[in-house]
């Protein structure tokens, strides 16, 4: 019964008609971009709509009847993929042959896979990184058209600098953006769709904060660039790729399904904070943590931002208006009964995200991690709490 909720919901979630957003004019600074295909492949046509009972996976806890995992068997129906390493990026691809969730996924040491759910990772790319410091392989995001095209796009440290490469299955990956600075730390780079066409790209200041400052180094910065590794039409100066400055490592970013709102979560010397990127400046802090969790990846919904920690067990929930200014302090869940230490997270719509876990690095890791899990959002507007 369990299982067929949650491939009910998949089924949902990957045709996105559970949820719908009003029409906004795009930011101030934006070109406007022609409307494109979602990011997600073939997608079900199931009927139904997932609503979890009290206790179950959508208040983010795991059923006293799914026994432990075995090995790399996980019974738990939330876990799509299992006994992979560090995950670094997660994102949906369409749907698996019972109509649950596709969805490829990055590890730390360069490999990019495709997971299902009870099959065993198919590796579509093999990449050569330098994951001696704070880098490696750090950021996944997917071609607008990747129904069409299956293009994927990672964020890579060499030998020499970072960089943003393009994925065609079955090809060589090739680089499109190179030369970003690379130090002894602040090496780690995110990606992800703004959801109009184009990629951004949020890099770390290589360990040196004045590259940061610098307008003219890639460093610490969010930039937005076509799929060949360009400048995006419409950024706020004309032939560069930087929209804002000022990054230390980050560890996420998101955009809201109606392309309106932008974060980025970054760690800087005194606190984990997130910040809401608007064209030409980082934006002030939205939101500090003096604590360091280790915040991560996160979820832009409609009422609600969502992010994970590398640090500490769970997640957090900031709930906000519809202006995207936050009402409250986070709500921790899923600190006991959840999947412990999370890393990237990418939204499926406006009930659940992907989530990929990151416990064989200081966490206290099962047999089955690290995994690629579903996890629904917490009710809105008072539901229960954990």
């Amino acid at each position: 019964m369990v299982r067929s909720v949650v491939l009910l919901a998949a089924a949902c979630l990957l045709a996105g008609g559970c949820a719908s957003f009003p029409e906004e004019p795009p930011p101030t600074g934006w070109s406007a971009q022609p409307q494109l295909t979602p990011q997600a492949g073939p997608r079900p046509e199931l009927p139904g709509e997932f609503r979890p009972t009290p206790g179950e996976q959508g208040r983010g806890q795991t059923p006293q009847s799914i026994p432990p995992p075995q090995g790399c068997k996980d019974f738990n129906p939330a876990v799509i993929a299992t006994c992979l390493s560090t995950v670094t990026g997660v994102a949906p691809i369409g749907a698996d042959a019972q109509g649950g969730v596709a969805a490829y996924a990055t590890e730390r040491g360069g490999r990019l896979v495709k997971v299902t759910k009870d099959v065993d990772p198919v590796v579509i790319a093999q990449i050569e990184v330098d994951a001696s410091t704070d880098g490696g392989l750090t950021g996944l995001a997917l071609s607008a058209t990747f129904a069409e095209d299956q293009l994927a796009y990672v964020y890579v440290t060499t030998a020499t600098d970072n960089r943003v490469l393009r994925i065609a299955p079955g090809d060589t990956p090739k680089p499109i953006l190179t030369g970003i600075p690379k130090g002894p730390s602040g090496n780690r780079g995110v990606l992800a769709s703004d959801r109009r066409g184009s990629i951004l790209v949020a890099t770390g200041d290589a360990g040196n904060p004045a590259l940061a400052a610098d307008p003219n180094s890639l460093a610490g910065k969010v930039l937005r660039i076509d799929g060949s590794g360009k400048p995006a039409q419409g950024n706020p100066t004309a032939g560069s790729a930087v929209v804002s400055s000022g990054l230390r490592l980050p560890g996420g970013l998101c955009v809201s399904a109606d392309a309106q709102k932008i974060w980025v979560t970054d760690w800087t010397t005194n606190a984990d904070v997130v910040y809401r990127v608007t064209p030409g400046k980082l934006g002030e802090v939205a939101w500090n943590w003096p604590d360091k969790p280790g915040v991560m990846g996160c979820a832009s919904y409609s009422d609600m931002l969502t992010v994970t920690t590398s640090k500490t067990p769970g997640l957090q929930d900031l709930q906000m208006n519809a202006a995207g200014a936050f009402t409250g302090k986070p709500e921790l869940r899923m600190q006991e009964d959840g999947y412990g230490r999370m890393g990237p997270m990418e939204m499926l719509n406006d009930t659940a995200s992907l989530v990929g876990t990151v416990n064989k690095v200081g966490g206290q890791p099962v047999s089955s991690d690290d995994r690629v899990v579903i996890i629904v959002r917490e009710s809105p507007a008072g539901g229960g709490k954990d």
